[in-house]
């Protein structure tokens, strides 16, 4: 059933992933939502980084023909876009009030409300990774899994909040300026993918620098601002239930972080990923080597991927299975690790260059 929240939906064709967008009216705010696939099968919500939304975080992964066939075959997708962050987003008002990270989390559970969702398996990219983890705390009972890419979990060092209050005087007064836009590289992109021997930058990168163009500075700093504001969430991590994958980029600013959360959350329900030559952004950087890992963490509540799926890299490479991308632990693999009893695993995936 729908929540008692004024809410209303609109639905816009979308090309880029398909589906149909709902602008979902809460009671902090309005909130963009892509939904994709059949809202009869269970739900998988996505939530990205700061700056970032469903087509410029998410694309990567959801491009990938293995990935694809693994989520559009068990999954409804609902890819949550922080507020104003939605394709075509205007302005939000001065007079609308910030939102902190705990209104953040609330909202997600109202357009659960709204679509009458009662649990979902959540993934999220940095600073969304927060939100969800956050929602996982509040409302435990909602969630299934939590799928969380170079997550963060601590309040901000004294160095990182210096750093965020730089980006959002740049924000105010520059909008998205080519300084700020470098910075926000810096916090998705390893600098191997960066910085290429060639000269010329990745179409990675490029499709990235497009798509913040299209940002509205003033949103984006809303969402900075909040997250800037979070407090520390590891003592809460250990009462978390529901089992949980996290990928952690080696190249990440965040990479230390990824894995003191997995050293606080409980070894039976937590698996760690780390991918080597890879900032945050794992799933536009190194799509393909998250497939295998989030095949075996799906199947232990018994979700499969179509037996035969002809394969092509995102990066337009030449087509390679999955397991020719990443070499994985065959303690991932093993039984116990697939089944209700999650064990504590700690692997490194080796990407091909």
């Amino acid at each position: 059933m729908r929540s008692s929240t004024d809410c209303f939906s609109i639905d816009i064709d979308l090309i880029p992933l398909g589906g149909k967008e709902c602008i979902v009216k809460t009671s902090k705010g309005s909130v963009s939502v892509l939904v994709c696939g059949d809202r009869d099968k269970p739900a998988l919500i996505t939530y990205p980084d700061v700056a970032l939304n469903y087509v410029s975080c998410f694309q990567g992964l959801l491009f990938c023909p293995e990935a694809a066939s693994l989520m559009l075959r068990n999954f409804c997708i609902y890819h949550i876009d922080a507020p104003g962050h939605e394709l075509g987003a205007d302005v939000i008002s001065s007079d609308e009030p910030l939102l902190c990270v705990d209104d953040l989390a609330d909202q997600v559970a109202e357009v659960l409300d709204f679509f009458g969702l009662r649990e979902v398996m959540c993934m999220g990219v940095t600073a969304g990774a927060y939100i969800l983890t956050l929602f996982a705390m509040k409302y435990k009972e909602r969630v299934l899994g939590l799928i969380l890419v170079s997550p963060i979990c601590k309040g901000p060092s004294w160095t990182e909040w210096i750093y965020n209050k730089v980006l959002m005087n740049l924000l105010y007064f520059y909008g998205m300026c080519g300084l700020l836009k470098e910075c926000l590289l810096q916090r998705y992109f390893s600098k191997e993918l960066r910085c290429s021997i060639e000269g010329s930058e990745s179409e990675v990168i490029l499709t990235c620098r497009r798509l913040l163009d299209e940002r509205q500075s003033l949103n984006v700093m809303r969402f900075l601002q909040a997250v800037n504001a979070r407090r520390d969430l590891s003592e809460g991590l250990k009462n978390l239930q529901c089992k949980t994958l996290i990928f952690a980029g080696e190249s990440s600013p965040f990479h230390a972080e990824s894995i003191h959360m997995s050293t606080k959350m409980d070894s039976k329900i937590c698996a760690l990923v780390e991918v080597e030559a890879c900032g945050s952004l794992v799933t536009e950087e190194h799509p393909n080597s998250m497939i295998v890992p989030i095949e075996c963490f799906l199947m232990g509540f018994g979700f499969h991927r179509q037996p035969h799926f002809a394969s092509s890299s995102s990066n337009g490479s030449s087509p390679a299975s999955p397991s020719n991308h990443s070499i994985m632990s065959p303690e991932l693999l093993s039984q116990e690790s697939l089944g209700i009893k999650l064990k504590p695993i700690r692997t490194r995936v080796h990407v091909e260059t």
